[in-house]
């Protein structure tokens, strides 16, 4: 059986722009100019990261803010691209990474059910299977007919949670989101976890909580400046 996923040699660079304080003529003419007041800085988020994750495992991120750990879940969800090396994921793939992604505040939460769920390979008659699953799990039926940009940031994670969990991926992604409205749906996103690990989904999970590593998590990685410097299994 091929692993969940396999993570090779991957490092991702970013180029950072700094302008110095410039006029509005100024930044005018540098539409037609060189700017020469621009300066580039090259920051290395992750350098030559390379780790396997066995179908039915789950991994811990741990590392300081600005690690590398977030960047690295992204890339693996295939929202950022690497620089170098390469990620493989085997099977469906549902990222719990930024509130908001997937999501258009125009659409209703119904709506957004159908446009997130769309973007994890989903098709219509798929979702329109789970739809009432969704809704009754995310505890926002009052709502769900309101445009999304009504919505406080608790009711959109409860939503894109909701969707994740529902559809049943292979692999779930969680960075930092678990803390999802009340202690009661809190402790209700952590049952329903455990549940589909115990149903065989690999999870990669990204918190500054080391309680909640040791609770899902059979290993985890820690990341410094970057780079992979310690690893448990």
């Amino acid at each position: 059986m091929p692993p969940a996923i396999i993570v090779e040699h991957v490092s991702k660079e970013f180029i950072l722009r700094h302008n110095r304080a410039m006029g509005l003529k100024t930044r005018f003419l540098s539409v037609f100019h060189k700017n020469k007041r621009e300066k580039r800085e090259h920051f290395l988020a992750l350098d030559d990261v390379s780790f396997t994750l066995e179908k039915g495992e789950a991994l811990g991120l741990l590392g300081h803010n600005g690690s590398g750990k977030s960047t690295l879940l992204q890339i693996i969800a295939g929202i950022l691209q690497p620089s170098k090396g390469r990620v493989i994921t085997n099977g469906r793939v549902a990222p719990l990474i930024q509130l908001g992604v997937g999501f258009n505040p125009e659409l209703t939460g119904y709506e957004n059910i159908f446009l997130n769920a769309s973007l994890y390979g989903f098709l219509n008659k798929e979702i329109k299977r789970r739809v009432k699953s969704i809704i009754e799990f995310s505890e926002l039926e009052h709502f769900i007919d309101a445009p999304l940009k009504n919505y406080s940031s608790g009711m959109q994670m409860r939503l894109g949670f909701s969707v994740a969990v529902n559809l049943q991926p292979d692999i779930l992604l969680a960075d930092e989101i678990l803390a999802v409205g009340d202690q009661a749906f809190q402790d209700k996103c952590l049952n329903k976890i455990a549940e589909m690990r115990r149903n065989g989904m690999s999870l990669i999970l990204v918190s500054h909580s080391q309680e909640q590593v040791n609770m899902f998590c059979d290993a985890f990685l820690l990341l410094d400046h970057g780079q992979v410097v310690h690893r448990t299994k």
